[in-house]
């Protein structure tokens, strides 16, 4: 029998592996980040001019690089793109630049919008239907949600919206997983509409998480306080050149999408196998449910591979994508091993 894991501290979010490797200080390097739900495919961007890192970002620059995103999105003819350093940048500037009593968040979802909120001094209240989305001053769903996939209709989403907009509330949708979707589960035509605002991740897309890179789309009346509130200089100069190159390679997009749904079936089989009930996810993740978790956790982990525990939820585990051949040998030698000892 395995030994029983450590008792780790409250996390947030995954990537911790300064946590990892304090935890599991035997687990053998390098160590295989399956915790956080980004691409293994990093956009291959082209060299990067000197000028780019010796000067200021260029505000046409940037004006240049939220263009190419709503073209990209395919937000709403009204709706602008508003550049920040990833979706975390609007999660914790959102409470401040349009403060509320009572928000409302879908489900179990991304825990930083309730703290971002919390903070600001919201009462937040965790709610399953989209009509109590409704009833509250700000509204947050994660869609596709994280960390199980669930995705509510767009049509559904955009009723929420308009019935917020009708007393002044407004509906934040986090879009963070929907590149990978038809475009028509995204709400993005819709952006520019009264009372909606969307989130989308640009790191977790294009494997290019340390880029710090997001968007929100939203109409003007959202976009210049936004900005306001973002201040200058909010995007480096290597992520502007990043993400104007990235964002208009609609090719290479299309092409990540079906290695990542093949990838995503072979992970779905190396987890059944070790009997592991898959109950959602997306093309970037898959979340499992097992009676052993906690086991399996610390199994994984000592064997330097980090999935993404849930405190609330103790026999879950989300899985990423391991990012080449010798991860994914790894992860099939640990799953076994584990088959044979846990």
């Amino acid at each position: 029998m395995s030994a029983s894991p450590p008792i780790l501290p409250p996390i947030l979010h995954g990537g911790r592996l300064d946590l990892a490797r304090a935890l599991f200080p035997e687990a053998p390097e390098p160590w295989i980040d399956l915790s956080t739900g980004v691409s293994p495919y990093p956009y291959p961007f082209p060299p990067l001019a000197p000028e780019v890192f010796t000067r200021l970002p260029d505000v046409a620059a940037l004006a240049a690089l939220e263009r190419v995103a709503a073209v990209a999105y395919r937000a709403g003819p009204t709706a602008q793109a508003v550049a920040g350093a990833g979706t975390q940048a609007f999660i914790q500037c959102l409470p401040r630049m349009r403060p509320a009593a009572r928000v409302a968040v879908l489900g179990l979802t991304y825990e930083e919008h309730a703290a971002a909120w919390r903070a600001a001094g919201a009462e937040v209240a965790r709610v399953e239907t989209l009509e109590e989305i409704a009833a509250a001053e700000i509204g947050v769903v994660v869609n596709p949600n994280n960390p199980d996939g669930r995705l509510e209709p767009a049509a559904r989403l955009a009723e929420t919206a308009r019935a917020m907009a009708a007393k002044g509330g407004l509906l934040i949708v986090d879009e963070a997983f929907a590149d990978f979707l038809p475009a028509e589960a995204s709400l993005a035509p819709r952006a520019g509409e009264e009372g909606l605002l969307l989130l989308r991740s640009f790191g977790k897309t294009y494997g290019l998480p340390g880029v710090r890179l997001g968007f929100a789309l939203c109409g003007a009346a959202l976009a210049e306080p936004l900005r306001a509130a973002l201040g200058p200089w909010s995007v480096s100069g290597p992520a502007l050149a990043i993400g104007a190159a990235a964002l208009a390679d609609a090719p290479w997009l299309a092409a990540r999408g079906v290695a990542l749904a093949q990838d995503a079936a072979r992970l779905d089989g190396l987890l059944a196998a070790s009997s592991f009930e898959i109950i959602g996810g997306t093309s970037l993740f898959r979340l499992v449910r097992h009676a052993a978790a906690d086991r399996w956790f610390a199994h994984l982990a000592r064997r330097g591979i980090l999935t993404r525990r849930f405190g609330e939820r103790p026999d879950r585990l989300r899985f990423g994508l391991p990012a080449e051949p010798v991860a994914w040998e790894r992860l099939e030698r640990a799953l076994e091993s584990g088959r044979n000892g846990l």
